[in-house]
């Protein structure tokens, strides 16, 4: 009886000190879960992804890709090459996902579910870097970068295949068409396929940042942004007699003058906002007034309801400014071929930027990751981080040493190659240890511990 006394006056002993001191029910997990393993992480991540037989591969996906641009929707040779990727890889995968898109799954096929991003398609435009792996599809370019989006994510899925036992849930592989206008994250997203999932990453190149350097902030990063085409109608007839037409082109120039006062005069000086009318189109005679001009541009701003707002007074202003000169104006936000969708700002989570800050720190070194200001430039990237927390960065690729390379968009852009390691690591390292944090958050609850005691 005494023995019996003792030996629950011993156990109810061992209760209390586990109820006081919870780490001794987290000391079974893997040393991976320690602070100091999620650290040494990035740093493995990286020293595989820079081993040569691996650049290798990524530069040899990053050029087939760059030689057969294709446009959104359009992704077909692009996705094919991925999905051979895949299959060599061993890693399952959905498609088609809204067209051309790919859905890839590393890791125990359990939540948690994080996501990483690659867009996939290529720009309208005639390539004048003269390279043995110039585009071969005439009036197509990688210009953006997307082909060194795609051979990050796939080298991403090398490091995690490479490491399985790391990882305690699911990384979502995203390869998306249709980044560059076509709103393509929002079909993925109305396809379903990423409802389960937690948190996403995603990364763009930066041509001005030195190599090895990261940079992004919380909160609002790039503006939201909306396209409008108006045709301004009137009646034509010849220039020496003006009083017998009506005359669009004073309307529609009214119209650019008037547009700008949207900025100057209603929006909130601390509310950034853009309104450029970059398209005008009218006449083809220095003598004669057209019939109706053509007008075409963006709004931007960083709050969803003030796109709302600029959306509805850029309508009411060209119809108006249309009115006042006697012609009439229709006001287009979508196209029949391609709808013009309102992109909202992209907002980095704060809780992901904090995590981002680690991780990126941990790879390469703290002085390596930069605070940057808003862009008024946007990203489809921002349809995910309306549906769950997401978090997008920029990557350096500028070697100092090498000529300065050229921006976004423009027909002479290139890729400093020796990016691709640096967003491969981080991609990985940002999901593994994104996982890794999330159980050790819901690991107290599944341990030995009693309410009652």
């Amino acid at each position: 009886m005494k023995t019996s006394m003792i030996f629950s006056k011993l156990v109810s002993f061992v209760l209390i000190l586990q109820l006081l001191n919870p780490t001794v029910v987290l000391s079974s997990s893997s040393s991976l879960s320690s602070s100091n393993g999620l650290t040494e992480i990035p740093k493995k991540f990286l020293d595989f992804a820079k081993r040569k037989e691996v650049v290798d591969w990524m530069v040899g996906i990053r050029r087939k890709i760059h030689e057969n641009p294709e446009l959104g929707y359009e992704e077909f040779e692009t996705s094919k090459l991925i999905r051979l990727e895949l299959d060599k890889l061993g890693i399952p995968y959905k498609y088609p996902v809204s067209v051309t898109g790919i859905v890839g799954f590393v890791g125990t096929g359990e939540p948690p579910f994080v996501a990483i991003r690659a867009d996939m398609d290529a720009l309208p435009i005639q390539e004048t870097v003269d390279w043995e792996h110039k585009s071969k599809n005439p009036g197509k370019m990688h210009a953006c970068g997307h082909d060194a989006h795609v051979s990050m994510v796939l080298g991403a899925a090398k490091i995690l295949k490479q490491h399985l036992q790391e990882l305690k849930g699911t990384v979502v592989l995203v390869f998306q068409p249709a980044e560059e206008g076509g709103g393509g994250a929002k079909k993925m997203l109305d396809a379903g396929v990423l409802d389960n999932v937690d948190a996403i990453f995603g990364l763009h190149v930066l041509h001005s940042a030195p190599i090895g350097t990261v940079a992004s902030k919380p909160g609002p990063l790039l503006a939201g942004s909306g396209l409008f085409d108006a045709v301004i109608s009137g009646k034509g007839g010849h220039a020496a007699i003006p009083q017998h037409s009506i005359d669009p082109i004073l309307a529609a120039s009214n119209v650019v003058v008037s547009l700008q006062h949207l900025v100057s005069r209603e929006a909130d000086p601390l509310d950034s906002q853009v309104v450029t009318v970059a398209k005008f189109q009218g006449g083809g005679a220095f003598n004669v007034i057209p019939d109706s001009v053509t007008i075409g541009g963006t709004f931007r701003a960083f709050s969803k309801a003030s796109l709302i707002q600029l959306k509805k007074r850029i309508e009411e202003v060209i119809k108006g400014q249309a009115a006042v000169q006697r012609c009439s104006a229709t006001v287009d936000f979508y196209n029949t071929k391609k709808p013009m969708l309102l992109f909202p700002p992209t907002v980095n989570d704060k809780d992901l930027h904090e995590h981002f800050l680690k991780v990126a720190g941990d790879m390469l070194g703290n002085d390596k990751v930069k605070d940057m200001k808003p862009v008024m430039g946007s990203e489809d990237f921002a349809f995910y981080q309306e549906a769950f927390p997401g978090y997008f960065f920029f990557i350096g690729m500028q070697d100092e040493n090498s000529p300065k390379l050229s921006s976004v968009h423009t027909p002479n852009f290139t890729i400093n190659e020796d990016v691709l390691p640096y967003g491969a690591a981080l991609h990985a390292s940002l999901a593994t240890t994104y996982l890794l944090e999330a159980e050790s958050k819901v690991r107290p609850t599944e341990g030995n511990l009693h309410d009652e005691l």
